[in-house]
């Protein structure tokens, strides 16, 4: 007997939920993982890119380089999904299994922020982070705004981060007491579910000389005037904008016919669509955790022991329970670390370790783990 599963999407939830069917059913599985990608990286390495600390191929980690029993990598390009008979429709065929799993992630609205595309830069995707990186050394006077246009939207500690690191990066020029750097957020504290985080984050700004804005989102730009319009009204000028562009699901699953409010919904314990045989996992779901790879992860983790005691008859994993961690980058090689937990109590908690030069290892044992865990490949610490 063969367990036949399409999973659609190879960032953390996909990989993550492949690498574990495969070591536990080896041969029995045979699992299609479609991707339109060649590689993978990890989100925070943007911020390395985009800060010019690596190269962009040093980040990027190639496909080709998965070999699992039972898994086989398709570079392809999703043009249907049929939730109701399983069957997916690229570029290049048609898919049907057993079990289908959606881990397409999040895409970006650029043009859902007016004047953002010609006034401004975003950073979120890679192509993104490499432009902001030509545009930097440009930039050696004037006001940079960090500015957050819509939720939910992906690592919420990513928008504190590239402000911290925008400054060490001017001060590292010897251009810093020349620029003002502020940073609007949609909340009253940088990371609401951790108040330490959030706390040390403040101080951080302090200490820098960094405008924390709360309870504001960038309504649009206005390129000719060099204006941030919030949505209160209110205008920030900027010299620089680095924006966080609204978040989507990839066009073909709104097209499915799988949406709610413009998310998936599913089963939070579990997982699982309204469509039997059909999951979703990580940020194209609705499910109440942050859009960030860890939870991905974790939400892979769980749908991969669900479907693995079904085939051989044991007992059902526990529910998800929405926790994982998550880095925070201060610059000067300090690292922070928030471990959070989101579905398992009534309101979701939060954890700080406090940031220190320790974790700067911890997290590059971190992707230095999943990249050996996932592709098989060694990672330099």
């Amino acid at each position: 007997m063969t367990l036949h599963v399409v999973v659609l999407g190879a960032g953390f939830g996909g990989l993550e939920l492949s690498t574990r069917l495969s070591d536990e059913l080896g041969e029995e599985l045979d699992l299609t993982l479609i991707d339109q990608n060649d590689s993978f990286l990890f989100g925070y390495s943007k911020l390395d890119v985009m800060f010019g600390r690596k190269e962009p191929e040093e980040v990027l980690i190639p496909y080709r380089a998965i070999v699992k029993p039972g898994v086989h990598f398709r570079q392809e390009s999703i043009t249907a999904i049929d939730p109701e008979t399983r069957r997916v429709t690229t570029n290049r065929g048609i898919y049907e299994a057993d079990v289908l799993v959606v881990a397409l992630g999040a895409d970006y609205d650029l043009a859902a922020t007016p004047g953002l595309e010609e006034g401004g830069n975003e950073f979120y995707s890679f192509e993104g982070a490499k432009r902001v990186r030509e545009a930097l050394p440009a930039f050696t006077k004037g006001h940079a705004v960090v500015g957050v246009t819509s939720e939910p939207f992906k690592c919420p500690p990513a928008p504190s981060e590239a402000a911290l690191l925008l400054h060490e990066y001017l001060t590292n020029k010897g251009v810093r007491a020349d620029c003002e750097i502020s940073l609007v957020m949609p909340f009253d504290t940088p990371i609401p579910p951790s108040p330490d985080s959030s706390q040390a984050l403040l101080q951080a700004f302090a200490e820098r000389g960094i405008r924390f804005i709360p309870n504001r989102r960038v309504h649009s730009l206005d390129p000719e005037r060099r204006a941030a319009i919030l949505d209160d009204a209110s205008e920030l000028s900027y010299d620089l904008f680095l924006g966080i562009p609204k978040h989507v699901v990839p066009d073909v699953v709104a097209a499915s016919g799988m949406t709610e409010n413009g998310w998936i919904p599913v089963d939070r314990k579990t997982l699982q669509t309204r469509f039997p045989g059909v999951y979703a996992i990580g940020d194209v779901t609705s499910v109440g955790t942050p859009k960030a790879g860890v939870f991905a992860e974790g939400a892979g983790r769980v749908v991969a022991e669900a479907l693995i005691a079904e085939f051989h008859g044991g007992k059902q994993p526990d529910p998800y329970a929405g926790a994982g961690l998550c880095y925070v980058e201060f610059g000067g090689e300090q690292v922070g670390r928030m471990d959070v937990n989101f579905l398992s109590g009534p309101t979701p908690t939060g954890k700080y370790v406090e940031a220190s030069q320790l974790l700067v290892g911890e997290k590059q044992d971190f992707g230095a783990i999943r990249q050996r865990r996932w592709f098989g490949l060694p990672a330099e610490r």
